[in-house]
Parts: structure tokens; sequence; C-alpha cells
């Protein structure tokens, strides 16, 4: 049975089989019998990778942080999570220029997580703000009848744990219900490209 460790691009960490291509965390938030009793414990949300010299871990060890598995780069920015400066040093220095270049603030970590922190939840739910679909750049997701699509060119592709299962034609007119938070899209439009799913069609 699968584990409570999985990241919807709402931000929900949920049981689901598919384990994805990145991994992350926001604190300690499973008990000793590894059941999730909190959505987050800290403000600095971070998406890791699966490796990284050789280091090993116990999933869920009792007053550990709790490992968490996201799709794709993507979905991770969708939850409010960005790159880890440790292991992902590379794509941290470009998303922090890119942040700076998109005008959103100075590019520090806890200056970058404050902003983060206030865009991704209100109170303790899912921030979600509207958008033209015309303007939204590829990586953004949104949410449609209650599931997450992304935004990748002239179509929406609907997320699942396991890869994108379906597509759609992007709307060529109206607003969209962005889960993306809102300086991420403007990190995205100003350059930043995040990665999807390997198996994500093209």
């Amino acid at each position: 049975m699968p584990l409570q460790n999985r990241v919807t691009p709402f931000g929900d960490v949920v049981a689901l089989a598919g384990r994805g291509t990145l991994m992350g965390n926001r604190g300690i938030l499973h008990d000793d019998a590894r059941r999730v009793v909190r959505p987050f414990q800290v403000r600095r949300w971070i998406a890791c990778r699966l490796e990284w010299r050789g280091r090993k871990r116990a999933v869920m060890t009792p007053h550990r942080y709790t490992e968490l598995f996201f799709l794709d780069e993507a979905a991770a920015f969708a939850a409010g999570h960005r790159p880890c400066a440790e292991c992902r040093r590379e794509d941290y220095r470009t998303f922090c220029r890119v942040w700076e270049a998109a005008g959103c603030g100075r590019p520090a970590a806890d200056e970058m997580d404050l902003v983060l922190h206030a865009e991704r939840l209100d109170g303790r739910r899912k921030r979600i703000h509207l958008a033209p679909y015309r303007d939204l750049p590829d990586g953004t997701y949104v949410a449609r009848d209650g599931r997450p699509w992304l935004v990748w060119g002239d179509a929406l592709r609907l997320w699942t744990d396991g890869g994108y299962a379906q597509t759609a034609p992007r709307p060529r007119g109206g607003d969209g219900e962005v889960l993306t938070p809102p300086s991420i899209v403007r990190a995205f439009a100003a350059g930043y490209r995040p990665a999807i799913y390997p198996a994500a069609p093209v």
C-alpha cells in the first residue's frame, strides 16, 4: 500500500502509487506510525533530486523530515516548492536569476520562501488566482473541473501520479484557475522552463 507522501499540483499530500521524478520536503509531517498529521511544518518548501552523492534514507523515519514525491518539476512548482539550493544548485541559481529578472524580489532563500508561502496558501488551503489563458507560460498548472492540468504549448495536459493521461486544446479566451503561485508564473514567463515528466506528449 502506498505511503501518504505523493504531492499533487494542488499541494495535497496523498497516498498514490506513482513515485515521480523529484523528492522534496516541507518539514516533519508524519508521526511515529508514518501517518501524515499536518500539511507542512516549515515555510521552506523545496524540491530535490531523487539521488544525490549516494545518500540513503529510510522513508518517513520518525522525527526526520517527510520525504515527498512529485511527478515532475512543473508539478512541484504548482504545489509551491522551489529548487533545493544544495542538491540542485544549478537549477537554484537559475531560478534565483530569473526570479530577480521577473521583478519578484530579492533572490535570497528566506525572502523567496516568505513570498511563496503567502502565495501558495490561504491559511491552510491552496490559494488559486485567475489569469488569462493566453498569458500563461508553459509549465503553469490550472484547475478545470477540480482536476489539475498542465499548460504546454497550445494544449492542456491532465496530471496523474503516473504521467499525463490526456490532452485538451488550450482555451483561446477566458481566465484559468491558476494553481502555480504568481511569482513562479512570472519566473516561467521570464525564461525559467520547468522540467516535465518524460512521458509527457510533445
